[in-house]
């Protein structure tokens, strides 16, 4: 009676806390401070809330975890402490059969249930669509970004981000000039598929408002499949380490209007960037899998 006590008294105070807290929390830590919600507004993408809700949820349960642990252990030291005058070793306790299925079972049942969730969510998200309004094809390279917009046939061929030298230069990111950034226009609402290949080595195309990267691998295609929501200019990098000037290799996306992208489209086709730049630029030409003779032969006399 008195152990059911000290444990009735010991979660009062923890499940008042608890209440109190979520009560409190603002949108930002609703997400879990992760990027590209704003009050109010449309999320980024039809696919931000499904991976905001997979990372808080997860989250909320091994905080719930952590605090029934650091729980046990406190009161196991609490209760369990030497006290004054004792001596020697306390009663010791083995082969206890239910404790040890109890925490046998508990994190077998953790890990099937973050696999199903995250499982269930990666299909839903890496589901490709049937019919695409527009397709994209995005070509990392050392250390900057090209565009192949397939589905209009045109092209926009980027640079690395240029230093920022003087204000006449316009709006910067921290000392980079960003009107220069490489800008991959999308237009808002549209199913798209982005095709994603490597003229070099490995990148990463990573959006962090999307929450959603993907590796750019030579020799390799991915894709993603995005369907972006709100209007606006988005940050984005290369995720993967790739040589001495990783982090120039920084680029925008910015999500527009359908009257918007078209006249983007128009822009470029005036500008002479027609067709596609393609992977005859690719740095890399004998990948294993590209069609493309390795140079190396084998006779059967080596």
């Amino acid at each position: 009676m008195r152990h059911t006590r000290r444990l009735r008294w010991a979660a009062i105070p923890i499940a008042a806390s608890l209440a109190l807290v979520l009560a409190g929390c603002s949108q930002d830590q609703l997400h879990g401070y992760l990027p590209g919600f704003v009050k109010g507004e449309q999320d980024v993408t039809t696919m931000t809330s499904r991976v905001a809700g997979l990372w808080v949820t997860s989250w909320i349960v091994l905080l719930v975890v952590g605090i029934i642990v650091w729980g046990l252990i406190i009161w196991a030291v609490v209760v369990y402490r030497r006290r004054k005058g004792q001596t020697g070793l306390p009663v010791q306790l083995r082969y206890n059969m239910p404790i040890e299925i109890f925490y046998t079972i508990v994190p077998f049942i953790l890990i099937i249930g973050f696999f199903a969730f995250t499982a269930k969510d990666q299909d839903a998200i890496e589901k490709p669509y049937a019919h695409p309004d527009l397709k994209v094809t995005v070509y990392g390279k050392q250390w900057a970004w090209d565009w192949d917009y397939t589905s209009d046939n045109v092209y926009d061929p980027g640079i690395q981000a240029q230093p920022a030298s003087n204000a006449a230069q316009g709006p910067t990111h921290g000392n980079v000039v960003e009107d220069e950034l490489p800008t991959l226009y999308l237009p808002v609402n549209e199913k798209i598929d982005i095709t994603l290949k490597s003229r070099d080595v490995i990148h990463s195309f990573w959006v962090p408002a999307f929450l959603y990267k993907k590796d750019v691998i030579p020799g390799h295609v991915n894709h993603m499949y995005v369907t972006p929501t709100r209007i606006g200019t988005y940050k984005g990098d290369c995720a993967e380490l790739c040589g001495e000037y990783h982090s120039a290799m920084l680029f925008r996306v910015k999500v527009v209007s359908q009257a918007d992208y078209k006249a983007h489209i128009a822009e470029l086709k005036a500008q002479g960037f027609t067709g596609s730049l393609g992977d005859d630029e690719n740095r890399n030409q004998n990948l294993p899998g590209n069609g493309t003779d390795s140079g190396f032969t084998n006779n059967g006399t080596d």
